[in-house]
């Protein structure tokens, strides 16, 4: 059964940082590209970063480019988001998932505020 569970989330004034985790189990976490999403109030979700499973090649989203890097340890089956210079527009619900699997985990809400 696939499990996807987020954490590290919480309130941060802006220009701060937070790092996220994702811990998977329930399918052989190291052969999947993993993926980042968030959904921010009022809006769909978006994708904020992948990195592929064999090489470790990572991809960002415009808005979070040069502030935001996407990790992993295939060691322990957990992804990981590392957010610095943190803005009140990244305030969101973030979200981890494998590419070509359905499953979503329950998110970890994140809310960037003075």
């Amino acid at each position: 059964q696939v499990q996807l569970v987020e954490s590290g989330g919480g309130l941060v004034q802006p220009g701060g940082s937070l790092r996220l985790s994702c811990v998977a189990s329930g399918f052989i976490f190291s052969s999947y590209t993993m993926r980042w999403y968030r959904q921010r109030p009022g809006k769909e979700r978006e994708l904020v970063a992948q990195i592929t499973s064999a090489s470790g090649s990572t991809t960002y989203g415009d808005s979070v480019k040069g502030r935001f890097t996407i990790s992993r340890d295939n060691g322990k089956n957990t992804l990981y988001l590392q957010m610095n210079s943190l803005k009140p527009e990244d305030t969101a619900v973030y979200y981890c998932k494998a590419l070509l699997l359905s499953h979503w985990g329950q998110g970890t809400q994140v809310t960037v505020s003075s």
